[in-house]
């Protein structure tokens, strides 16, 4: 483990480590869930999801240390993973890796003595990012979905007509206009589609990248995220996420 390698000691640092350690439980559970699938063999020992500030993840045995240098995440997530519906059991791994992130962070606050105005301001700057859970399941692309419904029309109606619908400040098909045609239209995308989170990342939508939707879960994700470049995604007739490819190749 990365126990002791590395100790933020301000509200921002640990922010920064949470970040980088839920960006690579998400990676794990979506974007890498076939290797995380089968990383998690039942017939393994207790073996828990690990995340770390890089932004990587890692399924292993617990720390053997008593006590441990850090909060250990739930133990014995492969048990569970043939005895249930894979989406259930991710979720259920997603709510375990959300307590545990949490327990990491406010572990950090304590031993290096934040006051009471760092604890809340640690614990809103994490509260502004959708949970593991609501990445997982979908939950937060159907909140952000309530909130923007006329614009989420809209949205589909700019699909492109090859399918794997893409959003960025310059779609293909976007004819030349003038400088100040082209602000309101940056402006306009941007407020379609500011609710949007990555359903690999988990991170808010931005006119300046580009993105890419999977026409079977309709989820929206960052090319970079999906390793989807805007050129690649010309020749997508109909675009599946990671997530959506893998389920239909298991048995």
């Amino acid at each position: 483990m990365d126990g002791g390698q590395y100790n933020p000691r301000t509200v921002e640092e640990v922010f920064r480590d949470f970040k980088g350690r839920r960006a690579g439980m998400i990676k794990a559970l979506t974007t890498d869930v076939e290797e995380f699938y089968q990383q998690c063999d039942p017939e393994k020992e207790n073996l828990c999801l690990y995340g770390f500030p890089n932004e990587q993840w890692e399924v292993n045995l617990p720390a053997e240390e008593v006590p441990p240098e850090l909060p250990e995440p739930a133990l014995g997530i492969n048990f569970a993973r043939d005895g249930m519906q894979e989406k259930d059991w991710l979720s259920l791994v997603a709510v375990h890796s959300d307590a545990w992130l949490l327990s990491v962070a406010f572990y950090f606050g304590a031993r290096f003595g934040f006051d009471k105005g760092d604890r809340k301001r640690l614990f809103n700057m994490i509260n502004d990012l959708p949970t593991i859970f609501e990445v997982v399941t979908g939950a937060a692309k159907k909140q952000s979905k309530e909130k923007s419904s006329v614009s989420n029309s809209s949205n589909k109606s700019k699909s492109s007509s090859k399918g794997g619908r893409v959003s960025e400040s310059g779609k293909y098909s976007k004819p030349v206009q003038a400088k100040d045609e082209e602000e309101v239209v940056d402006e306009e995308d941007e407020e379609e589609h500011g609710d949007t989170l990555c359903g690999a990342c988990g991170e808010n939508y931005a006119a300046d990248e580009f993105w890419i939707c999977c026409d079977m879960c309709e989820k929206w994700f960052h090319g970079k995220c999906v390793k989807i470049t805007p050129a690649r995604a010309e020749h997508i007739k109909q675009y599946k996420c990671p997530s959506c490819s893998n389920k239909r190749a298991r048995p």
